[in-house]
């Protein structure tokens, strides 16, 4: 078991790796979805790629769980299980509602697992391990409650976007379209606007760096990207998105 100052040091390192990331992505397209690029080498079809990214968290943190000596203290249980509804749908729900055969970088879905791999440590470690204990009182703190709230409205931001972006196309259609309604109204990429809330409500309910890390990753990987897309829909819709006045992930901010 590694001590608290590894521990540490862990989250130092993973917040100065998320800022290399961060400036990284601007000049490098992460090679899946409609960036999805041969040069990235081998590929796997996007459903198995899903599944295989995002399944082992929901494993990892489970098997961390069950393996400290707090599994069924009530704020720790709260946690995992608020931790895990995200994961339990993005590893056994999300991949089977992905329409079309598009496929995925094999080398992306490996980079995907070994970040997974890393937060489940970051995660798992401070709620079952190295936190202080939870008192159950902190489940009607103001941390809890707005940390809950901000959760659970990025979590159905996120799955509605998403919708929005799966029924943009009708089968056998293979026009590009701009995802209107819900708050593609106010950013081009809603769906990553949903998941920054999403962990940024973890952080505050939990109170830890380790959210914290987890919400800068988030916004080091996604905010690089919503602006590729932003410009790519510059080029593809011109003034009909310029009028839109959208911003790229943060509505009236960014």
């Amino acid at each position: 078991m590694i001590t608290l100052e590894t521990y540490k040091l862990f989250l130092i390192v993973m917040a100065v790796v998320a800022l290399v990331v961060f400036v990284a992505l601007f000049f490098v397209k992460a090679g899946y979805g409609q960036f999805f690029d041969p040069k990235w080498g081998p590929a796997i079809p996007n459903r198995l790629g899903w599944f295989l990214m995002e399944a082992p968290i929901f494993a990892l943190m489970t098997w961390l769980w069950l393996s400290s000596d707090r599994t069924w203290e009530v704020v720790p249980l709260v946690f995992f299980g608020i931790f895990q509804t995200h994961y339990l749908q993005r590893a056994f729900i999300f991949p089977f509602l992905i329409r079309g055969r598009s496929k995925m970088p094999l080398t992306v879905v490996l980079m995907a697992i070994v970040f997974n791999t890393c937060n489940a440590l970051m995660q798992g470690g401070w709620i079952f391990y190295f936190s202080p204990e939870y008192q159950l009182s902190w489940l009607w703190s103001w941390q809890f409650i707005v940390g809950a709230a901000l959760f659970f409205a990025g979590f159905v931001i996120n799955l509605h976007s998403d919708y929005i972006i799966r029924h943009l196309r009708k089968p056998g259609d293979t026009q590009h379209y701009l995802p209107r309604g819900g708050m593609f109204r106010w950013v081009s990429s809603a769906n990553y606007f949903g998941e920054f809330v999403e962990w940024i409500g973890f952080a505050v309910l939990t109170w830890s760096c380790a959210g914290a890390v987890f919400a800068w990753w988030t916004f080091a990987n996604l905010a690089p990207r919503a602006n590729a897309i932003y410009h790519t829909y510059e080029r593809e819709f011109g003034d009909e998105f310029k009028k839109l006045r959208l911003k790229r992930m943060i509505p009236f901010i960014y």
